[in-house]
């Protein structure tokens, strides 16, 4: 089985808004790191929208919110990744334009052709950006793992009864170190 750690939504506004002060970057840094090593590739994954928003449907109510607020415009500060785990060069960064990283971008081109079929989910929030990926991979036949604090979501109760009772369901869910301990044992 080929792995591939996804990096979801990691991107310096919604880190603004969502860190809680928890040490949620470095945590997911050592996932980078631990996955870096093991050889796992990182895919970071980011939402981008155009400019006077085509894609953005009406009735789409969480991407109608974010364009009243004029968010994750192409190019526009605070769409780039977050410094703390920038990707290296040569690592993959999918654009998306809905909630799934599957939606509206070539993921599934990306890992098909380097013939990943596990995933390693983590991101910004869990009841978006993983939620939505993970559903979609489940149908599209990947092996699941959530690290469930390398998640994060601005509603802690919600994210805990994702990881807790929901995510279990399709996935593995471990804590990063937990995830690490797997990866480098022999």
């Amino acid at each position: 089985m080929s792995s591939a750690l996804l990096v979801m939504d990691v991107q310096q506004s919604i880190v603004d808004i969502a860190d809680d002060g928890s040490g949620y970057l470095p945590r997911l840094r050592r996932a980078i790191d631990g996955a870096r090593a093991a050889h796992i590739p990182v895919i970071y994954v980011v939402i981008a929208l155009r400019p006077g928003y085509p894609e953005v449907g009406t009735h789409n109510r969480a991407l109608t919110a974010i364009t009243q607020a004029g968010l994750y415009v192409e190019g526009t500060p605070g769409t780039e990744i977050h410094p703390e785990v920038a990707p290296l060069p040569g690592e993959v960064v999918v654009t998306k334009r809905r909630a799934s990283a599957f939606s509206g971008s070539d993921l599934d081109v990306v890992l098909r052709a380097r013939g990943i079929d596990n995933l390693i989910l983590t991101g910004i929030a869990t009841s978006a950006v993983v939620l939505s990926t993970l559903c979609q991979a489940n149908d599209l036949d990947f092996a699941l793992t959530v690290l469930s604090d390398g998640c994060l979501d601005p509603d802690p109760d919600l994210h805990r009864t994702l990881t807790e009772r929901l995510f279990p369901q399709w996935a593995n869910v471990l804590t990063i170190d937990n995830w690490l301990t797997t990866i480098t044992s022999p």
